[in-house]
């Protein structure tokens, strides 16, 4: 079953204000997967809970993701470049 970010993290508040198991009991959920949510928490902070479809990614990931982003982005305007100069040799060439 899917839930809502927003009931997940009403799930976790509540869990700390009374515990997981009576959480749990109270809203009709599986122990284990509250508790899932929780130790979900502690390790992502934030991000913890993102919509389905998104991926999560950890803070020591994120640094090294805008790495590989820079060099891609790198990368990309030096393909650019080649293309713009031979588009410019072969419009030369065919007003010859």
């Amino acid at each position: 079953m899917q839930y809502e970010k927003s009931f997940k993290e009403q799930a976790v508040k509540l869990s700390d204000e009374i515990g997981v198991k009576a959480a749990a009991n109270q809203l009709g959920i599986p122990y284990y997967t509250l508790s899932t949510w929780r130790n979900q928490r502690k390790k992502y902070g934030a991000d913890t809970y993102v919509g389905s479809g998104h991926k999560r990614i950890s803070a020591d990931n994120k640094e090294q993701r805008i790495l590989e982003l820079e060099k891609e982005n790198a990368e990309l305007k030096h393909s650019n470049e080649i293309l713009q100069e031979a588009l410019g040799f072969f419009a030369v060439r065919r007003k010859k």
